[in-house]
C-alpha cells in the first residue's frame, strides 16, 4: 500500500523528534462509483456553490452552554472541553508543525466581510447524568435543555452531547449533528456516533457503509466515539455560526436537505481527498492516531474540510 500526498512531492520534518507521517492513501475507485460521485445532485462546486442568502452569522464574541446529557467518561468530556477551549488559542501549542485549531476556526471569519475574530467562551456547562428527560432526545426535550442552558445568558449557543444510550430524533438521517433555533437561542446537539450511525458519523475511524472501502484510522484521543465527536461538533459549530437562522450560508440539495459550512466537503479531512480517502494527515507515533491540528497542551484532533467562500471550493487546514 503507497504512501503518498495527494500528488505533490512534499516533506513534514521532524520536530522535536516528533514525527509526522502523511497518509494519504492512493485507493482505487471503481468507475461506477466515481462516475455516480460526479453526478451527485447534492455535489457543492464552484458552478454550485453555497450562497450566501443574506440573514444574520454569528461574529464577535460568542457564549457557548456546553450540556452533558447522559453519562460520559472523562476521557469525552475532557477531550470535547479542551476542542473548544483551543479555538481561540493563537500562538505555539504544541510539536510537529501541525496547524492549530485556531487556523482551522479562523476560515469560518471569511464568511463575513465584518467578523473579524470569532471568539468562543464557555460560560455555563452541567451535566445530567441521570437522563433526567428519558433516553430519546426530541425536540421537546431539547427546548427544555436549551431554555435551561440559556437562562442567565441570553443568546449563547447551546451545545447538547448526548450520550451513547440516548437517541437524538432526526440524526442517522443523512447528518452527524443538528443545529436550530429555539425561542431565538441557537443551539447544536450531537449524538454518540457509536450509536448513532457509526457507519456515517464515525468515519474515518470506523469502516463506512457507503462508497468506496478507505482505510480505517485509528483515533488520536485512542477513542473512537470521542474523536469522532469532536468531527460532529466542529462540523455544527461551523454552521452554526455561518447559518444560525437558516437566513445565511447554505444551499439546498436533494430532498430540500440542507448543504453548509462542513457538510458541502463530507468526509474530507487534507489536501488530496477523495470518495473513501481522508486526504494527506499526520499520525502520531506515540499512539498511531491520526490528526490534522494541535490544540491546547499539544492535544491532537482530526477536523473536517470546510466550504471557502472565497475559492468557492473545500479547504483543509493541511
Amino acid at each position: 500500500m503507497a504512501l503518498c500526498c495527494g500528488g505533490h512531492s512534499h516533506i513534514v520534518s521532524a520536530f522535536f523528534g516528533v514525527v509526522a507521517i502523511s497518509l494519504l492513501l492512493l485507493l482505487p475507485v471503481p468507475q461506477a462509483q466515481a462516475q455516480a460521485h460526479a453526478a451527485d445532485p447534492n455535489a457543492i462546486t464552484k458552478a454550485n456553490p453555497l450562497v450566501n442568502h443574506g440573514g444574520q452569522m454569528l461574529k464577535g464574541n460568542i457564549n457557548l452552554a456546553l450540556v452533558f446529557y447522559g453519562q460520559f467518561g472523562r476521557i469525552q468530556k475532557n477531550t470535547l472541553r479542551s476542542f473548544l477551549g483551543s479555538l481561540n488559542t493563537n500562538g505555539r501549542v504544541g510539536v510537529g508543525g501541525a496547524p492549530q485549531v485556531s487556523s482551522w476556526w479562523r476560515m469560518l471569519s471569511s464568511y463575513s466581510p465584518t467578523a473579524g475574530n470569532i471568539n468562543v467562551k464557555v460560560v455555563k456547562q452541567y451535566v445530567d447524568p441521570q437522563y433526567s428527560l428519558g433516553k430519546i432526545m426530541t425536540k421537546d426535550f431539547i427546548k427544555i435543555h436549551v431554555q435551561k442552558a440559556v437562562g442567565e445568558f441570553p443568546g449563547a449557543v447551546t451545545v447538547i452531547v448526548a450520550a451513547r444510550d440516548v437517541t437524538v430524533d432526526g440524526l442517522c438521517m443523512g447528518k452527524c449533528a443538528e443545529h436550530g433555533v429555539i425561542d431565538g437561542a441557537p443551539y447544536v446537539i450531537i449524538g454518540n456516533p457509536m450509536t448513532e450511525c457509526p457507519g456515517a458519523c464515525a468515519w474515518p475511524f470506523h469502516k463506512s457503509d457507503y462508497g468506496p472501502a478507505g482505510a480505517v484510522l485509528k483515533p488520536p484521543s485512542g477513542d473512537v466515539a470521542t474523536d469522532a465527536m469532536v468531527i460532529s461538533l466542529a462540523s455544527g459549530l461551523a454552521s452554526v455560526v455561518t447559518n444560525p437562522f437558516s437566513t445565511g450560508f447554505f444551499q439546498l440539495g436533494q430532498k430540500a436537505s440542507v448543504i453548509e459550512a462542513s457538510t458541502a466537503c463530507p468526509g474530507m479531512f487534507g489536501s488530496g481527498a477523495s470518495p473513501g480517502n481522508t486526504g494527506k494527515v499526520l499520525v502520531d507515533p506515540l499512539n498511531g492516531g491520526a490528526y490534522n491540528v494541535v490544540g491546547l497542551r499539544g492535544k491532537k484532533f482530526l477536523l473536517p474540510a470546510l466550504w471557502n467562500p472565497k475559492t468557492a471550493s473545500c479547504w483543509t487546514v493541511m
